[in-house]
């Protein structure tokens, strides 16, 4: 049994279905190459049949992504499959077809109203129709962890035989405890006949707080594979951090039998920000190995040990995830070429028109800081290239607001030309203008918006945050916005001043809920 763990990333997949996570091409694009860098193995892009967006980011990922394996995922319906088949194709050898079917006790007879011996036809026929595309297949019994034991070695041994190089089991509802979870594993190892003709994969979900113990429990059993997602983003409470998989396995080498990946630890900090950008789902500052409070010490007595030797009260090097020191940060006099080696090292690509567009941004902002540190310039690029099209640019606004006053708000926008997308296409923008009065400068300055759009947005979650330190800090503003659809659309937007970051935000979510929402489909594993 090797001692190497596949590590399969479905941030693009899984980690999207959160509510309000959504991301689009570009944004999709961004975190592949991410996770591409940092050594993922395999990387789920999405599910190619519910959606053509979703399609087409499988067909591009797997098309421009080099290295990790592509994945698809599909239902063990023909349709699904072939769907998946057509989307990961560019990724040649390197493309992954992942069936699954429900097979525990509880969806036999509620969901899919089947008995075993229907259940293992389905399961064997979808990884038959999936290996006629592909030989990389892998099968996942929904809701593995309350299968009977039993039954779910049936089934594993069945499609392996039918032609499964991977098995995945997943803990769909975050149900199983570690020894539990572990024994499950150690089960199947022992008591399938083909076991060692494929791989063992784990994937838990953590409504019960025990996704990565669960993972781990699994690992030290002789699972070899362990799906998951950068942050633990994900359906419900999420599901296991890859990240925190990965130094665990570094961290506790003895505790795992010397598990290793193939993962560049340096580039966990910079993945989990990127992803965290991408998803509009903030990191909780007290997140383990990538929330900003991991390696901070407050207490006197832990200040103290840590002055005298680090490992008194670190059981890592923070520069070993990527923590460290921000890099020499540019001012308003930095030139084009300075900006777009700065985006390059932080792992960003870029037209020379979305340059353009950029770099106005980046010189206004100058104008009004002293530096503009990195994670300036990645709120900005979210702000701009990254974000959801453009239909309005934000052209001028003004408010009035006080203690003794009715706030009030004047927003012009410039309506982009159909054919622009974020950029522009050059053409002068359509200009609408209109006021509003509100309940404080920023939700006038929403009201205005809405007038102009003619459409009534109700904000559900507001967060505003300081990009950087200082009294001039970029404020970035993330909020979800319910447009009376059914969908909770995320928008983002970056200023000094924070209605002018709101604005943008709200004008952010605009543009996304006029993208094609994704039919709902079964969400497993």
């Amino acid at each position: 049994m090797s001692d190497r763990i596949i590590l399969f990333d479905t941030t693009l997949r899984d980690g999207e279905q959160c509510p309000g996570a959504s991301m689009n091409l570009r944004e999709k694009m961004e975190v592949a190459r991410q996770l591409a860098r940092i050594g993922m193995d395999v990387i789920e892009a999405g599910f190619p049949c519910i959606s053509d967006g979703d399609f087409e980011s499988v067909h591009r990922i797997a098309t421009e992504i080099r290295g990790p394996i592509i994945a698809g995922l599909a239902r063990c319906v023909a349709s699904d499959i072939d769907a998946a088949a057509r989307a990961i194709a560019p990724a040649g050898d390197r493309g992954r077809i992942h069936v699954f079917l429900a097979t525990s006790a509880i969806h036999r007879e509620f969901k899919l109203k089947k008995a075993r011996e229907e259940i293992i036809r389905l399961a064997v026929e979808g990884v038959k129709h999936a290996k006629s595309y592909v030989q990389d297949v892998e099968f996942s019994p929904e809701d593995g962890s309350r299968t009977e034991p039993e039954f779910l070695a049936q089934v594993t041994e069945a499609v392996i035989a039918a032609g499964a190089t991977t098995v995945n089991i997943p803990d769909t509802v975050g149900y199983a405890v570690p020894d539990q979870f572990g024994e499950l594993i150690r089960y199947l190892i022992e008591n399938v006949p083909n076991v060692e003709e494929a791989i063992i994969s784990v994937h838990c979900h953590d409504d019960l707080g025990m996704a990565v113990a669960n993972s781990l429990a699994a690992l030290k059993a002789g699972a070899r594979q362990v799906e998951g997602t950068i942050n633990g983003i994900g359906e419900r409470a999420g599901n296991a951090a890859l990240e925190e998989i990965i130094m665990a396995l570094r961290t506790r080498p003895e505790a795992f039998g010397n598990l290793t990946t193939a993962a560049n630890p340096r580039e966990i900090v910079r993945s989990s920000r990127l992803v965290s950008r991408m998803s509009s789902l903030l990191v909780p500052r007290n997140k383990a190995i990538v929330g900003e409070n991991a390696f901070a010490h407050s207490a006197g007595i832990h200040q103290d040990g840590i002055i005298k030797n680090r490992s008194t009260y670190e059981i890592m090097d923070p520069r070993e995830v990527g923590w460290g020191d921000t890099e020499l940060p540019l001012t308003k006099h930095s030139g084009r070429a300075a900006m777009i080696l700065r985006l390059t090292h932080l792992g960003f690509t870029l037209s020379p028109e979305e340059q353009d567009a950029l770099f106005t941004r980046f010189k206004q902002i100058g104008d009004r800081k002293k530096f503009v540190y990195d994670d300036d310039l990645a709120a900005l690029m979210e702000d701009g290239p990254l974000g959801a099209s453009a239909l309005y640019t934000l052209e001028y606004f003004h408010v009035t607001s006080g203690t003794t006053t009715v706030p009030t708000a004047t927003v012009r926008l410039g309506r982009v030309p159909s054919a622009g997308g974020p950029i522009g296409n050059g053409t002068e923008p359509e200009i609408l203008q209109d006021s509003a009065a509100g309940n404080g400068a920023v939700d006038a300055a929403m009201k205005a918006i809405d007038r102009i759009l003619g459409k009534r947005g109700e904000l559900v979650e507001y967060h505003v945050t300081g990009v950087t330190a200082g009294e001039d800090a970029l404020g970035e503003v993330v909020l979800k916005v319910d447009f009376g659809d059914g969908r909770i659309v995320s928008g983002k937007g970056a200023s000094t001043d924070v209605v002018e970051a709101s604005a943008r935000a709200y004008l952010n979510a605009v543009g996304r809920v006029h993208r094609p929402a994704a039919p709902q489909g079964n969400a497993a594993p």
